[in-house]
């Protein structure tokens, strides 16, 4: 049986161009952006990094501040204007809810600024799509919302923010 996808889109506006806000999206350091809201931790740490991730086929693991983790691997990107990553291999409580999602960031420029997109595209596991599109929708959007306001705030104020890009 196939499920269809449950897709979570968040949006948000720099005032730093796409060049400057991919640069510090990209590698930004998870533990500071990622805080715990309601019922979903925290990260914690990464850990095994296979390399740069900037580069497809990177792969790490994302420990949350429950003590769960996930698998991540980088499957796109394209400088300045997006990326893609695909993460499996949850043990906590997504494991019974989705069998993996993919990520998708995009940068946009708008006006002096940039646009960003960020999705989450959950897979659900079958019969769990009611689940995943239903109670668990409208939470995880505000987890991501207060994630990406706290990037937004690390793009800004990190050096090169206002340079011509």
């Amino acid at each position: 049986m196939t499920t269809t996808s449950v897709p979570i889109t968040v949006f948000a506006r720099t005032t730093s161009g796409p060049a400057h806000t991919y640069r510090v999206i990209v590698p930004i350091d998870l533990a500071r952006v990622f805080k715990p809201w309601g019922p979903f931790p925290g990260v914690a740490e990464v850990r095994d990094q296979t390399g740069p991730w900037d580069r497809p086929g990177t792969s790490r693991q994302t420990w949350f501040t429950d003590g769960s983790k996930a698998d991540e691997r980088l499957t796109e990107t394209a400088a300045n204007h997006g990326f893609a990553y695909e993460l499996s291999g949850f043990t906590n409580v997504l494991a019974k809810l989705v069998s993996g999602v993919r990520g998708e960031w995009s940068f946009l420029p708008d006006g002096t600024g940039t646009s960003i997109r960020w999705t989450y595209d959950f897979r659900p596991l079958p019969g769990r799509r009611w689940i995943v599109a239903g109670p668990f929708k409208p939470l995880w959007t505000r987890y991501m919302r207060a994630a990406l306001a706290k990037m937004v705030t690390v793009v800004q104020q990190t050096p090169g923010a206002i340079m011509e890009e």
